[in-house]
């Protein structure tokens, strides 16, 4: 079992700063190479505090105002412009990244692409369904619709 300290949310995991164990192969072939996470060392309690400050800086305060801005995205439509073929197949994927300019754009708060959970791989055209998690209580979930661009 490897000990880390995660630097990013993995969900079902933990928030940035967190110490956790994992298996080896999780933390060598996964967590590390995609900087989610660092080894865990004595003199890292610096860091620990460094990063769960910056968690605070970022995060929406508190649960009523997570609340009030998942009601506020809640109440549209986003539309995601895709490259797609005749049978409505997309050239791709529709990303989080997308997902996030989408909600930008229409007026909605800005979203960290990483808090952005998709199911399966929107991979055509039509809508579906996303869950953006704005607070460790708090979830939205936003009718995204994808027409060819």
């Amino acid at each position: 079992m490897a000990k880390l300290i995660l630097t990013h949310e993995v969900t079902g995991l933990g928030e940035p700063g967190d110490v956790v164990e994992v298996k080896d192969g999780y933390a060598r072939n996964f967590l590390i190479p995609r900087s989610l996470a660092t080894p865990w060392t004595k003199g890292a309690e610096s860091q620990i505090s460094a990063i769960r400050k910056a968690r605070k800086a970022r995060e929406i305060a508190t649960r009523e105002d997570a609340q009030a801005a998942a009601e506020s995205i809640q109440s549209r439509t986003y539309t995601v412009e895709a490259h797609a073929g005749e049978s409505g197949r997309l050239f791709g994927a529709v990303t989080t990244a997308d997902i996030a300019k989408a909600v930008q754009s229409a007026g909605g708060p800005s979203v960290d692409k990483r808090k952005i959970e998709i199911g399966q791989p929107i991979k055509s055209l039509g809508e579906h369904t996303v869950s953006i998690r704005l607070h460790p209580e708090v979830s939205a979930k936003i009718e995204l619709e994808v027409v060819a661009g």
